[in-house]
């Protein structure tokens, strides 16, 4: 089952203080919340379903993959209903990542009484522009629940695929692809909304007039937004990713499906193995992009070199974006390690500062490195040939990935 985290208050390492998060992201810390950890694709949606169904006031989702799938139709069977019980009902998917689902789809959920809008459309007027997409996975429900993280709404997520035929691994089934996101109740789905509410109104022209005093719990965990759907707010999100790296003391614990390091962050992982911080990066064996898999390869071996351990892991396709700094500051959400999620793309995630659910956090990595093979320094000299011209080929187009 899915960890259910809600402790007390803790006093977090002195290294990762909230004003200095505060002052980066220009966003603040929000008490009071109580946060579900989620890190299994069957249960993860059995979650979400559930939340959904009680339902009575509004549902918001905003999504970069939504397909008219098994899953995609179970949860449009949810939506349906609850906009026939007189919930409103929104859906934002991203033009490019949605491009596959059919307009039938989207005209069904509509003439249900279903608000349908697609995000960063293709346009004539700027086809460069089309690069650019709307990565987050987000939804608000009532204003008082709300789940982010970096599953997309398709069968690969949710396990239907693999139901009769999982993939065993070291004693275990697996079902779906492996991915994290949080669940969270409390004053920060307001937050959340709010976001919503921001790129809803810029790709509608309309309003979601919905206001709530959501429920603040006492023994609840500070959360703070990490959007990024502007160059400024990319930026703020790379300064934290660069900071939080450097103002490590004891471990960093990176999971990531898409890893395509610039030159500072490279510096940046170097210095902190260099001061005796553990650097650990956990990436895809294999992945549904093969491009952007060789590219994230080419950084292997300096990074070995510097002393930072490597582990590919041995299951499903890990796709999930998990970041944990001295198993205090904890980053989940949609934004990869790659020049696309960090220049490009428009990004949702949040940042849990509390060392109990630290704990949690390194619960579950740890428990996908005993899914994984560490990749060591001597072994990976002596790939093929042919391996290594593949990593270099990619990796000049680590931009475009």
């Amino acid at each position: 089952m899915p960890y259910n985290v809600n402790y007390g208050k803790s006093t977090s390492a002195m290294s990762f203080e909230r004003r200095k998060i505060e002052g980066i992201l220009r966003e603040r810390f929000i008490d009071g919340n109580r946060v579900l950890l989620l890190h299994r694709g069957p249960e993860t949606f059995e979650t979400i379903f559930k939340y959904l169904e009680k339902a009575a006031d509004i549902v918001c989702l905003e999504f970069y993959i939504y397909r008219n799938d098994e899953t995609g139709e179970r949860l449009a069977e949810i939506l349906r209903r609850k906009a026939s019980e007189g919930v409103q009902v929104y859906v934002l998917y991203d033009h490019f990542g949605s491009f596959g689902t059919p307009r039938a789809f989207w005209r069904r959920l509509a003439e249900a009484g279903i608000k349908v809008r697609a995000s960063r459309p293709f346009t004539w007027k700027d086809p460069a522009n089309y690069i650019k997409r709307d990565h987050k996975k987000l939804i608000i429900i009532d204003g008082e629940v709300a789940f982010t993280g970096g599953l997309n709404i398709a069968n690969e997520y949710s396990g239907f695929h693999l139901l009769h035929h999982p993939v065993r691994l070291k004693g275990r089934n697996l079902y779906s692809w492996r991915d994290t996101g949080v669940l969270l109740k409390g004053p920060a789905a307001m937050a959340l909304l709010e976001h919503f509410r921001k790129a809803w109104r810029l790709w509608s022209g309309e309003d979601v007039p919905y206001r709530k005093d959501p429920p603040f719990y006492p023994d609840g965990f500070p959360v703070i937004p990490i959007f990024a759907s502007s160059a400024r707010g990319r930026r703020r999100m790379r300064r934290l990713l660069y900071w939080s790296i450097e103002n490590s003391r004891k471990a960093i614990n990176l999971t990531t499906a898409y890893f395509t390091p610039s030159l500072r962050m490279l510096s940046a992982l170097k210095r902190a193995a260099s001061r005796g911080v553990r650097v650990r990066l956990l990436l895809p064996g294999r992945s549904d992009v093969m491009a952007a898999h060789y590219a994230a390869r080419a950084s292997f071996t300096k990074l070995l070199r510097y002393g930072v351990e490597i582990y590919t892991y041995s299951g499903t396709i890990l796709h999930s974006k998990s970041y944990l700094f001295d198993d205090v500051w904890s980053v989940i959400g949609s934004a990869n390690l790659d020049f696309q999620s960090l220049r490009k793309n428009d990004e949702g995630n949040v940042g849990i500062l509390d060392e109990r659910f630290g704990s949690e956090m390194l619960r579950v990595f740890e428990d996908d490195i005993m899914m994984s093979e560490r990749v060591e320094l001597d072994e990976w000299l002596k790939r093929p040939l042919c391996e290594k011209w593949k990593e270099r080929f990619f990796a000049a187009f680590r931009k475009r990935l």
